[in-house]
């Protein structure tokens, strides 16, 4: 496949992650006029009938606040069927993003695979830095399991957490949380899905894994997220590197996660991240799948249809569906 590498999402990842944060609004517009809406835009011609499927916004309350989480919901013939959930954590590097940025392709992935979706807009670095980010979208995990009824959702028939780039760090760090929250007993995770994540600041690397880190260096001057980008945006997150809230690569036990469908960019800074990952999880008897795109970069799958099948296909199988 060809790699995603144009000039308009480069301009958007440079403003989006330099200093001063100051100028943090003005990236945010732009990250919005150059990816968001053409996202959108290209999504938009198929999109599933205005019927299938319900779209409802709530304000949940967060320590210190509220967020909103927006609700895709299926519409079928029996008003009694319910449905898998997964709840989505949008990418933008913990500062800029919301929930319109794919809120198109899940609605199709809403419909398709009979799948209720709770997207989730938490607040943003760095006038949010960590933990609130993560701590919002765990609060939203929890208001999910305690509103199935409004989701239609069965979570026995599946409970998955899944994001893109930041929204794939946040959803591996809420996947080791809801394992070890007791709030979760009963309704547990079944799946994580994780696209392009970054799982380990790279300056706590772990020893025995360290040597298979190479992508920090191979693609460190590789467009749209330069390993220079990477650290202007860890800094206004502001989180410390060996946290497991932002490096879950170092919890104690990786035992017990849910199964896992991770995609990769060969040519993303961020690659290895997913391949030791995986790996990882495996020596953890963890079930896992991942798809390598070797000529692809960071934000690879806006443009590729057969990477968005391979999604479809991804989440059918943390399902465990046929087809």
């Amino acid at each position: 496949m060809a790699a995603e590498t144009t000039e308009i999402p480069a301009k958007v990842e440079d403003s989006a992650t330099s200093a001063p944060p100051m100028d943090i609004q003005q990236a945010r517009m732009l990250f919005h006029q150059y990816v968001v809406e053409p996202t959108k835009a290209q999504f938009e011609p198929t999109l599933p009938p205005r019927e299938s499927y319900t779209v409802n916004d709530y304000n949940i309350p967060v320590e210190g606040g509220e967020i909103l989480v927006r609700c895709l919901v299926p519409v079928v013939g029996d008003e009694q069927e319910t449905f898998p959930v997964l709840v989505y954590i949008h990418g933008g590097g913990m500062c800029v993003g919301n929930v319109e940025l794919d809120d198109y392709p899940l609605r199709c992935w809403c419909v398709r695979n009979k799948l209720s979706v709770v997207i989730v807009d938490y607040r943003l670095a760095p006038e949010h830095p960590f933990p609130i980010p993560i701590n919002d979208c765990h609060a939203a995990l929890r208001w999910t399991a305690s509103n199935t009824s409004l989701l239609k959702a069965d979570l026995s028939k599946g409970f998955i957490v899944g994001g893109h780039s930041s929204g794939g760090n946040l959803s591996a760090a809420l996947a080791y949380m809801a394992r070890d929250d007791p709030f979760f007993e009963g309704r547990r995770l079944t799946g994580q899905f994780l696209r392009e994540a970054g799982v380990c600041h790279h300056d706590v690397y772990p020893d025995k894994y360290k040597a298979m880190f190479r992508s920090i260096e191979e693609n460190k001057d590789q467009l749209p997220v330069t390993k220079e980008k990477l650290e202007q945006v860890y800094k206004m997150y502001n989180a410390p590197p060996s946290d497991p809230r932002f490096s879950p690569l170092l919890i104690s036990s990786h035992k017990d996660l849910p199964r896992a469908y991770i995609q990769a960019a060969g040519l993303d800074v961020l690659r290895d991240d997913s391949v030791v990952y995986a790996e990882v999880l495996r020596e953890a008897g963890v079930e896992v799948k991942i798809d390598l795109y070797p000529d692809a970069t960071h934000g690879f799958h806006f443009d590729s249809p057969t990477i968005s099948r391979d999604v479809e296909e991804g989440l059918r199988w943390l399902l465990n569906r046929t087809s």
